[in-house]
């Protein structure tokens, strides 16, 4: 998610093991936590939804859904990491389908799943406007989308663009978005009832986290500012109302 794992985003081989070895660690594991608890809660209820997980990465998310009840289907641009999320699924004994493909171009017929769900992936992605017209296309008519970026105004997002400037391939090109920017692509897009959500307020260190999971989740509630990990929700506008605009 905002794991520094990404940062061998350019480095096709090595993406399984960067993103295993940041879970491992301590900050990995509190924030990890932290996101995927808050991306649940916007998730609500999974008992058998249809739930497409763009970006899907080795499957952790996916397969954390498929266990809750959700009807779960993968998709990254990474051939590593999808056969990771197969061998993931295989040994849990779960029943996930996991395929190569990017936002920009869904495999899916339109109107195929109740939840899309796409975490740190605008941000690695040139059309972010075309890739979220894509996500909408495959959503169901009233279903909800789940956005997850890195925020623009957070000492996360300082250290990640001063690694640009000093060369990483991956924080060169990485967009950070505030609030203000997720809600603006929610409204070109169409999209209804967005809000954004903040989680991730420590500076990138082991012993701040330690210190500030608790207060998180609070903190998320009620403002954006400082937060590493912004979630935009919103939902696709239902039938009648989409022809209703039209009209």
């Amino acid at each position: 998610m905002t794991g520094e794992g990404s940062d061998s985003l350019d480095d096709a081989d090595a993406l399984p093991a960067a993103y295993s070895a940041w879970r491992q660690s301590t900050l990995g594991r509190i924030t990890d936590a932290l996101e995927q608890d808050l991306i649940l809660e916007l998730i609500g209820p999974p008992d058998g939804k249809a739930i497409l997980d763009v970006g899907c990465g080795d499957g952790i998310l996916a397969l954390e859904l498929s266990r809750i009840g959700a009807n779960v289907v993968g998709v990254d641009t990474s051939e590593r990491m999808i056969a990771a999320a197969r061998k993931r699924s295989k040994d849990r004994g779960a029943d996930l389908r996991f395929d190569v493909a990017g936002a920009e171009s869904l495999p899916f017929e339109t109107a195929s799943f109740d939840v899309v769900i796409a975490i740190t992936v605008l941000c690695f992605v040139e059309d972010a406007a075309g890739a979220l017209d894509e996500m909408i296309r495959v959503l169901k008519p009233g279903g909800r989308l789940i956005v997850g970026e890195l925020g623009k105004y957070s000492t996360w997002a300082a250290l990640r663009r001063i690694k640009g400037w000093l060369g990483s391939p991956v924080w060169r090109v990485a967009r950070f978005r505030s609030r203000g920017d997720l809600l603006a692509l929610a409204e070109g897009a169409g999209l209804q009832d967005a809000a954004v959500t903040g989680a991730i307020f420590c500076p990138p260190f082991s012993a701040a986290a330690r210190l500030l999971a608790p207060i998180d989740p609070w903190l998320g509630r009620r403002t954006t500012a400082g937060a590493a990990f912004l979630v935009l929700c919103a939902f696709k506008p239902s039938a009648p109302e989409a022809a209703k605009e039209t009209a």
